[in-house]
């Protein structure tokens, strides 16, 4: 059996968790984080002989757990529970149990005795629970209960505002170090801004220098290693292409952004109607918008072809594209241009191995479905058909080519247009970065 010897700052890792029930891993995607949970799982079943349960996305069910479990630790027997067959797969006899996110919510149906056999809980891409309120957080808050140990791992904690930390740290440690009120800690961190004409409608703002302290009351179970102090590849260059909409297409989107705003002002701000004007102005601004009928129709062609040119020029690329309409488009002029190209699909996971195999020049993926856990380092290019908000998905997408195993220079090019929302969009998923930034720095003096 070939024998797996963890990098220096996986050792630290794995020197870090012993005997610590509660673990927070923050390190940067690409830095092996799963290795080191398998690890530290194993040496523990060898002690007990107690199973793991890992909740993921779907898409890297079998990518990266199966499969890196066979890699590092093969005599750990793994069993996928998909949703068709979970209650069948949760009974078969097996030391790992790998479960979709969204399974929580079944496994609360499972008798107590069904939870002896089980030591550890791991949440890989714990953002996903970070929401307290949604159906599958307060499923796994229940569930939580049930074990001894309970890793959460995400390279992308506190996106949006540091409260987005309390609801992983409480799932760590059941509230000792951020406490057990949402609320009290985010009066505590947070100052409330009206935003609306109500007082009701607010946005809470985390109060200047609060990344520090709650990096301290955290850093005892709070693992964070940098993906450039880790890993020696040359680096990603990260830049936007800008463009003008046609003359047609800016009246198109013009006349779209005043009658939405006319529309809203009519019926009241919202935040509901607020993130659907948001949604049609960017659809509007690629090339497309969904009809209500379900269809879509095609404003112009140029976005898409502007992708197709960056794709041309270069050997292999991943392009995310963020609606269906738009991979429609995509797929139609790659095929126009007789170029090699493939779509994700989680249930073909085969695609990843053929496409690190150089059949495809292009996979056209939606960044929720591929990209976690995937390594496409065949590719040197990321190009975002239209900018997301949702930095989550921007700092994983990236780093399905800018990983372990790449050899060459990388480009992540974003898609903007000029005096349209995708600038706005552009500005606050960079803010983001920067507002992450600042906790990781926090969680770094704090160690």
């Amino acid at each position: 059996m070939i024998q797996h010897k963890p990098m220096g700052h996986q050792a630290q890792s794995l020197k870090f968790m012993v005997n610590k029930p509660a673990i927070l891993d923050f390190s940067d995607p690409g830095t092996g984080k799963s290795y080191v949970e398998i690890m530290d799982f194993s040496r523990r079943h060898k002690v007990d002989g107690k199973a793991l349960l890992v909740f993921c996305p779907k898409s890297i069910m079998r990518a990266a757990w199966e499969q890196d479990c066979r890699k590092f630790a093969p005599h750990l027997r793994v069993s996928l529970c998909y949703a068709e067959k979970r209650l069948e797969s949760l009974k078969v006899s097996a030391d790992v149990y790998v479960v979709n996110i969204d399974g929580a919510v079944d496994l609360l149906k499972q008798p107590p005795l069904f939870w002896r056999k089980f030591s550890t809980l791991v949440i890989d891409e714990a953002n996903s629970v970070k929401h307290r309120t949604s159906n599958r957080s307060k499923a796994v808050a229940k569930l939580r209960q049930r074990f001894d140990y309970v890793r959460l791992m995400t390279g992308t904690p506190g996106s949006n505002t540091v409260c987005d930390i309390w609801h992983l740290a409480f799932l760590a440690d059941q509230g000792k170090r951020l406490g057990k009120s949402f609320f009290a800690f985010r009066a505590a961190c947070c100052i409330p801004e009206q935003t609306g004409p109500s007082a009701q409608m607010l946005t809470w703002v985390d109060r200047p220098g609060i990344e520090a302290t709650v990096a301290a009351l955290i850093s005892d179970i709070t693992i964070r290693h940098k993906f450039e102090d880790c890993v020696d590849i040359p680096k990603n260059h990260r830049y936007a292409i800008t463009t003008q909409l046609s003359s047609t297409h800016r009246k198109v989107y013009d006349k779209l952004e005043a009658d939405k705003y006319a529309e809203i002002r009519s019926t009241g701000v919202t935040a509901i109607n607020g993130a659907a004007l948001a949604t049609k102005l960017l659809q509007s601004s690629s090339g497309a918008v969904y009809n209500d009928d379900g269809g879509y129709s095609r404003i112009t062609t140029d976005r898409y072809l502007l992708v197709l040119d960056l794709v041309e020029a270069r050997t292999h690329s991943i392009v995310f594209y963020l609606w269906s309409h738009q991979r429609d488009e995509l797929v139609k002029e790659a095929a126009k241009r007789k170029i090699p190209h493939t779509v994700w699909d989680s249930a073909h996971p085969e695609i990843e191995r053929e496409f690190q195999a150089g059949h495809y020049q292009v996979l056209f993926a939606h960044p929720a479905s591929a990209g976690h856990g995937l390594t496409l380092t065949r590719a040197t290019t990321t190009i975002w058909a239209s900018p997301t908000y949702n930095l989550d998905w921007f700092e994983q997408g990236l780093k399905r080519i800018h990983r372990i195993g790449q050899k060459e220079k990388t480009e992540t090019i974003v898609i903007v247009a000029e005096n349209t929302i995708e600038e706005k969009v552009w500005a606050a998923v960079q803010n983001k970065r920067v507002r992450m930034t600042d906790l990781f720095s926090a969680l770094e003096d704090a160690a």
